[in-house]
């Protein structure tokens, strides 16, 4: 049904509109470095340290809404909760309280007390102060891994296309690695390394679409060897928006649900998925493909002899007359 709805064959000048998208994305990539810049990150319990307190029984699981329902009443700033060991056990993390390690150690007192009086049979097993060390190795790790990926997604490119097709790719990686960056210093939501594990998968699921869109740009290009470079570009980009179309609506259907009943605590994973996706598909379209224009693309590099190029089928006329 829902691909019934989506249009068959399209005639969209995108690249008619390549100075406006361009005009709209370094207004928007500068605006996310200056909020980050102004105001940061909301940074999770994983980047700003915090206490970590672990309770569970022996015999039975823990129930982790009942769990919340104590920790809520201390306000004690920004709290997770999640089960471990099958379940028997819950591990709780509570963001840096302000002051010293005292006021650390007198927080993990209060919830020891709390959990005494509310529910006790419940085993306490262990309470670790998560101090600024650690959290800095986390933030360096974290931006370590998305540094590699994209560096790694270059060299893929760069040996599967051109050098053109690489660099491309890898700005609008970066492009949508910064405004999703600034989307959490606009909405203030935790950044912990969950929004890390989202950041690579946008990494993914950009570089998954741009590369489809720049293999049907090489196909076109063997195909149609004279016609102007903005033309194939639009033609590929009308060829393949269908599928983007279809791939973008199904995963945000997906991830809506997710955000709406998931719970609180994948709702900051699920709003940079959602975010990552709408960004991802704008720069497949408006920031990857019209670089390939910017960098002058060599098309004679690309050119195959007639005998050898699988692209050139002469049995039927090409469909580049109908666009």
């Amino acid at each position: 049904m829902l691909l019934q709805l989506l249009p068959k064959e399209t005639k969209i000048n995108f690249l008619g509109m390549r100075k406006i998208a361009a005009v709209l994305s370094i207004a928007l990539m500068i605006g996310s470095l200056a909020l980050f810049a102004v105001n940061s990150l909301n940074y999770g319990i994983d980047f700003q340290g915090g206490i970590e307190v672990e309770f569970g029984y022996e015999d039975r699981t823990v129930d982790i809404a009942t769990i919340r329902a104590v920790i809520a009443p201390l306000n004690m700033g920004d709290v997770s909760v999640k089960g471990i060991d099958d379940g028997s056990s819950a591990l709780i993390r509570i963001e840096r309280q302000p002051g010293g390690d005292e006021a650390q150690s007198d927080a993990t007192r209060r919830v020891r007390e709390a959990f005494t009086a509310a529910m006790p049979d419940i085993e306490y097993r262990q309470g670790n102060i998560i101090g600024p060390v650690v959290s800095g190795e986390l933030k360096r790790d974290g931006v370590l891994a998305v540094t590699i990926a994209v560096l790694l997604v270059l060299i893929y490119i760069w040996f599967r296309f051109e050098w053109q097709f690489g660099l491309g790719a890898v700005i609008a990686l970066v492009h949508d690695i910064v405004l999703t960056i600034g989307f959490f210093a606009v909405t203030r939501l935790d950044f912990n390394l969950s929004i890390i594990a989202a950041l690579l998968t946008i990494v993914g699921y950009s570089l998954n679409d741009t590369v489809v869109v720049y293999d049907r740009v090489r196909e076109n290009i063997r195909k149609y060897r004279k016609i102007p470079m903005e033309d194939v570009l639009n033609l590929s980009l009308n060829q393949t928006l269908s599928r983007t179309l279809m791939t973008s609506v199904t995963t945000l259907l997906a991830l809506f649900a997710l955000f709406f009943l998931g719970g609180e605590v994948i709702q900051g994973f699920t709003a940079a998925m959602i975010w990552g996706v709408v960004i991802g598909t704008y720069s497949s379209v408006f920031v990857a493909s019209p670089l390939l224009m910017f960098f002058k693309i060599r098309r004679e590099s690309m050119i195959l002899d007639d005998g050898k190029d699988p692209t050139v089928d002469k049995t039927r006329p090409g469909q580049f007359g109908q666009f």
